[in-house]
């Protein structure tokens, strides 16, 4: 099966990952004809299939520079994460989290998996908010905060659980017993949510 190829094989063999490995996957036909994949390319022939999603903000918390250095009052579409926050109860600097993670404060990125915009909603989840357009940045952001406020309230405000929700789907969550799901991604992206929510937090905030 040719390289280029394989990535869509992945999408079935992509078991959890440790909270500090590489979310990246690679991958390579050996001489033997058997596929090799891994999250550690540490043979010469592994060729990249699949790209860690979350190596921008990883890299933005520790080395920040451009967006990521700015306080959040500074940053892009800081009025209108303002707006939904007033409007949805969810902290601002929680929703710049979000979206540091999430898209990089890109309004019209879209996932592999069909994910739009700033908060990267799903379809279903931006037809439930009542968002017809995905890449419009105020409905966008507007739409997540009010999804995050449902999923806190679900959670009973647990952030670490909303997170979990937001990123897996609130069933990933509930059918592991209302614990973060044993999947890679997951347990990756709540706790360097929640350091971008820290870093946010810990810039005075102007008078």
């Amino acid at each position: 099966m040719p390289l280029p190829h394989l990535a869509l094989l992945l999408l079935s063999l992509l078991a959890p990952l440790s909270a500090t490995a590489n979310g990246s996957i690679y991958g390579y036909v050996g001489d033997d004809g058997i596929e090799r994949f891994s999250n550690v390319p540490d043979d010469p022939r592994y060729r990249l299939l699949l790209r860690d999603r979350l190596a921008p903000a990883t890299a933005g918390l520790r080395f920040p520079r451009g967006v990521f250095a700015l306080p959040f009052e500074q940053r892009p579409f800081h009025q209108e994460i303002h707006a939904a926050s007033r409007s949805s109860g969810v902290d601002a600097a929680l929703l710049h989290a979000v979206i540091s993670v999430e898209s990089g404060y890109r309004e019209r990125v879209v996932s592999p998996k069909g994910a739009t915009g700033l908060m990267q909603l799903m379809p279903a989840t931006a037809r439930r908010y009542g968002l017809n357009r995905a890449d419009d940045p105020a409905g966008n952001i507007r739409a997540g905060a009010h999804y995050l406020r449902d999923l806190l309230a679900m959670f009973d405000n647990n952030v670490e659980l909303a997170l979990a929700a937001y990123n897996a789907g609130e069933n990933a969550v509930l059918r592991h017993g209302r614990r973060i799901p044993p999947y890679g991604e997951t347990q990756r992206y709540v706790p360097l949510v929640l350091a971008h929510y820290d870093r946010i937090k810990a810039r005075p905030r102007p008078r």
